[in-house]
């Protein structure tokens, strides 16, 4: 298997070896133990996790600064609601209320389509943190900051040295505003990523207990563990060295999603009431793909007040079957488990692109692609952000204004 083979399928690469037989022998050298020697605690920071925090931190000085700079003559709402609109009320409502809603609220069957993991995560933290806002904003600030140390983390492990350039591509994405607003992105990142790294690294229980979490927020986590079961059959630390013993694990992500199907079905006699929501409220149901196509272009031409979020849905669009295009191409089978799922749900199950920019933040192998392929060609990077950073400012202007639904 080569270095690249190793790479798509979790494997451990032949620089990653080198560096842990060093690691191992300095270790033995100074009487450390064999687990000490194979790698530091994940909670001690490198000097790649401390840039990668410095980035995160920089960045929000950065979008914080033009946040101020574009109210102005758009928006005098407080800055918190600014960052909670749309998504972020409901899913504060839930977990002020339940699944029920706020007392006469008309649509409060849509809720449904939210998952609980992040309301449930709230209601806990409404113990120390008693505004709600303020309560998931935190939740995304401290999760974006967990994504940056671990797509850090996950780019060095494809080669040394890109890691800073991969969190960079993130942070400077078309659709970052979403590292700051109470939306579902970052805490569904700050556990998918690191279960990716898990993966990478052989540590499938722990692995799949990430995906689980990441599985009770967003229902994306049943296409986290497509790319973790794959990677676990294909990767030279998964089935090939443990055999079947922790294949079990990986059905582990899929209890969240099986146990919010059984209270909706207590509850409503639908298992799969939130799909009902989607489709009863966000037009989510199938659609031929080339006919979902032809209706986001057609709104491009004949709506011009949303004609630019279209473009950007249709652009996000094209990416997509282009990044699944080469990992087919680079034989990267788990990242191909992990987005072809995606890009079902995405441009076959609803009547025109919906929110395709916005997961564009959950394809972690674009981003990986981006570091990796920095680190030799700095151009490349250069060419990425001269047309994905200006696109970012914008939305970053848009969202907090409130001119993203026109």
């Amino acid at each position: 298997m080569t270095e690249t083979q190793q790479a798509a399928s979790g494997g451990t690469t032949a620089e990653e070896t080198t560096g842990d037989a060093e690691a191992a022998e300095a270790a033995q050298a100074s009487g450390a133990s064999g687990l000490e020697a194979e790698a530091p605690r994940w909670w001690h920071l490198r000097p790649a996790d401390s840039m990668a925090l410095l980035i995160w931190f920089f960045w929000h000085v950065a979008t914080y600064i033009y946040m101020v700079l574009a109210a102005p003559g758009r928006t005098d709402a407080p800055m918190l609601d600014r960052l909670t609109p749309w998504d972020s009320d409901n899913f504060i409502t839930i977990a002020q209320y339940g699944y029920d809603g706020s007392p006469g609220m008309p649509d409060a069957p849509k809720l449904t389509a939210f998952f609980p993991g992040l309301p449930l995560f709230l209601r806990v933290l409404h113990v120390v943190v008693s505004d709600w806002s303020l309560a998931i904003v935190l939740v995304t600030l401290v999760g974006s900051a967990v994504v940056a140390v671990a797509l850090s983390r996950l780019g060095e492990s494809y080669r040394e040295g890109s890691g800073t350039w991969t969190v960079l591509a993130f942070f400077l994405s078309p659709f970052a505003v979403f590292m700051l607003a109470g939306y579902s992105e970052a805490p569904f990142l700050a556990l998918a990523v690191p279960a990716w790294l898990l993966a990478r690294r052989g540590r499938w229980e722990a692995a799949a207990v990430c995906a689980a979490f990441a599985s009770s927020v967003r229902i994306s986590g049943l296409f986290l563990a497509a790319g973790l079961a794959v990677a676990f059959l294909v990767s030279d630390n998964g089935l090939r060295s443990t055999g079947w013993r922790k294949a079990p694990w990986l059905l582990v992500p899929g209890l969240p999603v099986l146990a919010y199907m059984l209270y909706l079905w207590h509850r409503t006699g639908m298992p799969m009431a939130w799909k009902q929501a989607e489709a009863d409220y966000w037009g989510r149901f199938p659609e031929k793909p080339w006919t979902v196509f032809l209706n986001t272009w057609d709104r491009s031409l004949n709506e011009p007040v949303l004609q630019t979020s279209y473009r950007e849905e249709m652009i996000a669009a094209g990416v997509l079957v282009a990044l699944i295009v080469w990992q087919v191409v680079r034989r990267r089978w788990a990242d191909f488990a992990y987005l072809a799922p995606q890009a079902v749900a995405l441009l076959a199950m609803s009547s025109f692109y919906m929110s395709v920019g916005r997961a564009s933040l959950l394809w972690w192998p674009l981003y990986l692609s981006v570091g990796v392929t920095a680190v030799r060609r700095p151009w490349v990077f250069m060419a990425y952000l001269a047309v994905a950073a200006p696109v970012m400012a914008i939305n970053v202007g848009n969202f907090t204004t409130g001119a993203w639904v026109g």
